[in-house]
């Protein structure tokens, strides 16, 4: 279920309580958790909505959305084409009560500089997406670049790369779970844990902690 970062800081506020949604039957579950930009969100229920035309302007803001209008645009049928996510529109419009309930457990990771064992397990972290490439390893140069050019624009870092933007973005997301990056409105950066795996290559004797 994509949840829009400000309706994601807003569930975390309190001030956004629930979701709606065309589906033709409920893509989440009750009691499961999704991670997002600002932290973990659980869905306390779903439940399905028998008459979108009677909701009211008080949902439409406990949804996030600025009104009614706009609300019911965002339900209104429409033709069924594939999107490009892969998902499609459905028959019925759901309502998903949202709670959050906990940071990003990537924030408190990625300032953990890795030691020994620690290290080793994270090296076959690592060593594990890169053998999951046919091209060859990928994690280094991608590590490298983004240690250079902090907080470069994705599209100019994309190009400094020789990558195509959406598949280049999506391997940095696999190196900010390992907890080796940060991103930031415009860019990303290492993180401490970042610095000290890549240190870690040159360097055969691990780092220490302080």
């Amino acid at each position: 279920m994509l949840i829009s970062k400000p309706v994601a800081e807003g569930i975390r506020a309190g001030t956004v309580t629930q979701a709606f949604r065309r589906w033709d039957v409920p893509r989440v579950k009750v009691g499961g958790t999704q991670l997002t930009a600002a932290g973990i969100v659980r869905f306390e229920s779903v439940s399905r909505v028998r008459d979108p035309s009677r909701l009211t302007e008080a949902d439409a803001r406990r949804a996030g959305v600025k009104d009614l209008a706009t609300l019911q645009r965002f339900l209104a049928p429409t033709e069924r084409r594939p999107s490009p996510r892969g998902g499609r529109g459905g028959d019925t419009v759901y309502r998903v009560r949202l709670r959050w309930v906990g940071e990003d457990p990537r924030i408190a990771l990625r300032d953990e500089v890795p030691d020994g064992a620690e290290l080793a397990a994270l090296a076959a972290a690592v060593a594990r997406l890169d053998a999951g490439r046919r091209s060859g390893p990928w994690t280094r140069p991608i590590l490298e670049w983004i240690r250079d050019h902090p907080r470069v624009v994705s599209t100019e870092l994309a190009a400094l790369l020789g990558r195509d933007l959406l598949p280049m973005k999506a391997d940095i997301r696999r190196l900010k779970a390992l907890g080796l990056t940060i991103s930031h409105d415009v860019g990303y950066e290492l993180s401490p844990r970042g610095v000290a795996y890549l240190r870690s290559l040159d360097d055969p004797a691990p780092p220490q902690q302080a």
